[in-house]
């Protein structure tokens, strides 16, 4: 699981030491060296869990999916991003952290409550 790019559809093998990285980052964490660049990337489905083997040089829009399942893998990464927020559960499950702001009902100023006896004659 990668904690850098959230959304990843594919593991790459790196080229150098031959091990399965989820991006480049993950790599140069681990790794004593820098990865090595090359023409033709080898890639694992997320998805499906197979291997397929690509070449950057003729790398065209439908090269963006696996051959084997058509898995989109081509995606704008999605990275972890810190944010100042409450805590909760889905308010819709569990709405005890929301403020009721409906103005309440005096029981006193019904319609059922007042005296209109003097009116009936």
């Amino acid at each position: 699981m990668c904690k850098h790019i959230l959304n990843a559809q594919v593991s790459i093998r790196a080229p150098c030491c031959q091990r399965w990285f989820d991006c480049s980052e993950c790599h140069a964490e681990v790794s004593d060296h820098q990865i090595r660049k090359t023409l033709e990337m080898v890639f694992a489905c997320k998805k499906c869990k197979k291997c397929f083997r690509k070449d950057m040089e003729n790398f065209d829009e439908t090269d963006e999916y696996c051959p084997h399942c058509d898995n989109h893998y081509v995606l704008d990464a999605k990275t972890p991003s810190f944010g100042i927020g409450v805590e909760g559960d889905d308010p819709r499950k569990d709405n005890r952290m929301i403020k009721d702001e409906r103005i309440k009902q005096d029981p006193n100023k019904s319609i059922f409550n007042q005296d209109f006896s003097y009116k009936m004659g």
